[in-house]
């Protein structure tokens, strides 16, 4: 599944993070692809990773087409073997990660009460043990380099409850606190930690998408630009989080 193309030959000044290397889990589809492709845009290679093949394969051609350096391999982040294999692959085929983007993620809806042990374990493993996994796989290379970043892609649902949210809210408000505590960890190597917590996006995730109004609803591209705004931030500066809400309500 893995392949890997030249770089393209823009000037360097269009391209902020050229010669960066970002892995992106859950970089198949919705807010992950974004946040792949605006990463190829600003001249990062870029390594993806997620359960569905032909989604991988879809957006590993897209990246392909922007000229950048690729790879895409089949994981299951929840599960630590994948997880050094899929880190061990990238960093074989692009180089060191310097960038690392945890986007992957489900959410379960519902009353606490209506919900099962099944349920709760899948959301806590891929929301929140995937974090701690492929973090735990990557950190290590970033320590050695002097310097890097790591963005995990949280929610507002992470500040705020709302009924039917339990596991789905546990999650992300467990997230916080371990992007917080990675932060306070990594500061002293050159690591930033940050978080970007979305409100409602126009994809095909969440509890209420029928609900939802598209033309007021955020869009995979906005987070990827609050990523975007992050990686290039001055080289002194740390900005921790990242809360994000669509301009007119809903």
């Amino acid at each position: 599944m893995s392949s890997i193309n030249p770089g393209n030959s823009q000037p360097a000044a269009t391209k902020p993070i050229a010669g960066r290397v970002a892995l992106v889990t859950g970089g198949n589809r919705g807010i992950g692809r974004a946040i792949a492709l605006r990463l190829a845009e600003m001249g990062a290679a870029v390594g993806i990773g997620g359960r569905d093949a032909p989604a991988l394969d879809a957006t590993l051609r897209a990246l392909q087409n922007l000229g950048a350096r690729a790879c895409a391999h089949a994981a299951d982040v929840t599960q630590a073997d994948q997880v050094a294999e899929l880190a061990a692959k990238t960093e074989g085929e692009l180089g060191a990660i310097s960038i690392l983007v945890n986007n992957a993620g489900i959410g379960v809806f519902g009353a606490v009460h209506e919900r099962t042990e099944q349920e709760w374990d899948a959301v806590l493993a891929t929301n929140l043990k995937s974090v701690f996994l492929v973090s735990h796989a990557v950190i290590p290379g970033m320590i050695r380099q002097g310097s890097g970043d790591i963005i995990n892609i949280s929610s507002l649902a992470g500040r705020n409850a709302f009924a039917g949210g339990a596991i789905y809210c546990a999650s992300k408000w467990g997230l916080q606190g371990l992007t917080a505590c990675m932060a306070e960890d990594l500061r002293q190597f050159n690591i930033r930690v940050s978080s970007v917590l979305p409100g409602s996006v126009a994809t095909e995730f969440g509890p209420h998408s029928s609900a939802k109004n598209g033309s007021n609803a955020l869009v995979p591209e906005d987070v990827a630009h609050a990523v975007a705004m992050l990686l290039t931030q001055r080289a002194q500066s740390f900005i921790s989080e990242v809360q994000l809400r669509p301009l007119r309500k809903q």
